[in-house]
C-alpha cells in the first residue's frame, strides 16, 4: 500500500472531511510528513481529472464529492425533495455572511423587518450560524456568525470565496428619482 491509497481510503471513510493535521495525525505512524500527504493529495486530485468525483478542499478539509456535471443522475437516488427555503431565511443567512458578526436586530435594521425566532433556529439546527458572542451594549444581545459547516455545506474554503456583492450605481439611482423637467 502507497501513502496515496491510504490518504485516499481515510477520506473516503471518513463521514466529515479531514483537514492537513488530521491526515498527519492519523498517519504518524507511517512517518509521513506535510509535504508527503499534500503530495498524495495533489496525485489524488490530478487523478480525478477523467473521474465522476473530485476531491475539493473545504473550510473543514478536504473531501471527495461528485462533480456537478453529475447530479441530475445523482439525484434519482434520492427522490425526496430537498427542503425548500423561504427568501426571508436566506436574506437572513445572506446578511449573516457577508456582515457577521450581526445581532438579530442588525439584521432586522437591513431587511426592514422582523426576523423570526424559527428562522434563527433553523439556521442554527442547520448548523450554518452560531452564537459568538454578545455585543457590550443594554441588554447584550447575541452575535451571530457563519460556521464551517455553512462553508463547508456551499462548497467554500473561507467566507472570501463568496460571490462580490453588487455595487449600487447611486447616479442612476438619483436620476431615476428626480422629477422629470428639473
Amino acid at each position: 500500500m502507497t501513502l496515496k491509497q491510504i490518504v485516499e481510503a481515510l477520506l473516503l471513510a471518513s463521514p466529515e472531511p479531514l483537514d492537513d493535521k488530521q491526515l498527519l495525525a492519523l498517519l504518524a505512524d507511517e512517518g509521513a510528513s506535510r509535504a508527503d500527504i499534500g503530495g498524495a493529495l495533489s496525485q489524488l486530485q490530478a487523478e480525478c481529472a477523467d473521474r465522476p468525483l473530485e476531491l475539493v478542499r473545504v473550510a473543514s478539509g478536504w473531501r471527495y464529492q461528485v462533480k456537478r456535471d453529475y447530479a441530475p443522475w445523482v439525484q434519482r437516488l434520492f427522490p425526496e425533495k430537498v427542503g425548500r427555503y423561504s427568501r426571508a431565511l436566506l436574506e437572513t443567512l445572506a446578511i449573516i455572511a457577508y456582515r457577521q458578526p450581526v445581532t438579530r436586530g442588525d439584521i432586522e435594521a437591513i431587511r426592514g423587518v422582523t426576523v423570526s425566532s424559527q428562522i434563527i433556529r433553523t439556521l442554527e439546527a442547520r448548523e450554518w450560524i452560531r452564537i459568538v458572542g454578545h455585543k457590550e451594549v443594554p441588554g447584550r444581545p447575541a452575535l451571530y456568525a457563519t460556521t464551517k459547516r455553512f462553508l463547508d455545506d456551499f462548497n467554500l474554503q473561507s467566507l472570501e470565496q463568496l460571490p462580490p456583492l453588487p455595487v449600487e450605481d447611486d447616479e442612476e439611482t438619483e436620476t431615476t428619482a428626480s422629477p422629470a423637467g428639473n
